[in-house]
């Protein structure tokens, strides 16, 4: 275990200035020892200042401008140093009650708007015994969940999300007809899919997002939030000195890098 954290450090990224100043306020004089580091007014300031600071502790509004609190907190944990614990999470919200609900599960707390001291009292509390007891590697699943909550929280609508089993990529002219169960990985290439089989590459114009959501009968396992695998088709986790994975697959020469979310899913049962 660690040793609790004196003088932790917070950000918090929240684009109404007026709600900003309120909650250091509060948590000044609820938690004297806590050090706010950064302040950010949007999802991209967010990202950057958090890895620059490196807090303890991060209180990410739900919607901001740019990335919202969610894919902050995803995209931060995939670049996180390795030399650091990954910071606590606490989303704050005005009135998504479903959001809500399953922040209980993919974060150490949740706020509602607005802020109250009593409340904010119970969710330092929870920051403090989780600061004086996580292993200095915290659970990756904690955040897998979150990258789910993401995913489950945009899923697309309508015609887009008719189920398939052949993906149907076209090259030219040519129209390439894809069994979804040859499919050995999908990777994301900005506004494509990298579709990957033994025979080739192709690019699919969709989010990888929805094209995994629209696939059925295929079990694809996500690597990262920019990679998903065919369950059959994977081999062998290496881990590096620093705990990272690369996986290797069957059919496919090069391998396929496991974020830190999802590492959880390759260690030794």
């Amino acid at each position: 275990m660690t040793q609790p954290v004196d003088h932790p450090r917070a950000l918090i990224a929240e684009d109404e200035p007026l709600l900003a100043v309120s909650l250091a306020r509060m948590l000044s004089e609820v938690w004297p020892q806590l050090q706010i580091a950064a302040v950010a007014q949007d999802g991209a300031a967010a990202i950057r200042q958090g890895l620059m600071v490196t807090p303890d502790v991060m209180f990410l509004d739900i919607k901001m401008p740019g990335p919202n609190g969610l894919q902050v907190a995803e995209t931060v944990a995939d670049e996180w140093p390795d030399d650091r614990p990954q910071p606590l999470l606490v989303f704050v919200t005005a009135h998504d009650e479903f959001a809500v609900s399953a922040f209980e599960r993919a974060a150490i707390d949740y706020l509602l708007k607005p802020v109250t001291s009593e409340r904010l009292e119970t969710t330092v509390v929870r920051l403090q015994e989780r600061l004086a007891t996580r292993a200095a590697t915290p659970a990756a699943g904690e955040m897998a969940s979150l990258f789910r909550l993401v995913q489950s929280m945009s899923a697309p609508e309508g015609e887009s999300a008719a189920r398939i089993r052949v993906i149907r990529a076209g090259v030219g002219a040519v129209v390439r007809l894809i069994p979804a169960d040859e499919v050995i990985c999908l990777e994301a290439a900005d506004k494509y899919v990298n579709v990957i089989t033994r025979e080739g590459e192709s690019l699919v114009r969709m989010s990888l997002r929805e094209l995994l959501s629209r696939i059925e009968g295929v079990e694809f396992v996500q690597v990262h939030r920019g990679a998903a695998v065919n369950a059959k088709y994977m081999a062998s986790a290496t881990r590096d000195e620093f705990g990272h994975f690369t996986l290797s697959l069957r059919g496919l020469s090069k391998t396929v890098k496991v974020s830190r979310a999802f590492s959880h899913l390759f260690r030794p049962m």
